[in-house]
């Protein structure tokens, strides 16, 4: 079968600290959904209806438990095809807030910076997944 090794790899090149860095504030992401849903949907400028309370639960459950489960699975395996998935998981996340700046009338300051930072956190792991950073 299959062994994988648990051992927290520290990353010792520039794309590796690049690719670890976009994990590391992957799982923060997580992180502060799963502890501070309410706090999180105000920056993310969402608000869940008082009388829908299973909006917090998306919060820490599905939006949380994804960043928690891909941040964790890239530091805690260190592996290409983890750092793939992460890169495009936020190229895309990317793509999708393009789309809305551009058809849903979401051409705001706030849209352009965290599309921005998307697109900085989908390349670093993708450039040193593909060996365009070492």
């Amino acid at each position: 079968g299959i062994r994988m090794e648990f051992s927290f790899p520290w990353p010792v090149s520039q794309g590796e600290w690049l690719a670890w860095s976009s994990a590391v504030v992957t799982l923060a992401f997580g992180l502060a959904l799963f502890f501070a849903p309410g706090l999180c949907f105000r920056l993310l400028r969402l608000q869940p209806k008082p009388e829908k309370p299973a909006a917090i639960a998306e919060g820490r459950g599905r939006m949380a438990g994804f960043y928690l489960g891909t941040g964790l699975s890239c530091l805690l395996l260190a592996q290409p095809f983890l750092y793939i998935a992460l890169g495009l998981s936020w190229a895309l996340t990317a793509f999708g807030r393009l789309v809305s700046m551009l058809s849903d009338g979401g051409n705001r300051l706030y849209n352009w910076v965290a599309l921005a930072v998307e697109i900085l956190l989908a390349a670093g792991p993708l450039l040193f997944a593909f060996g365009f950073v070492g």
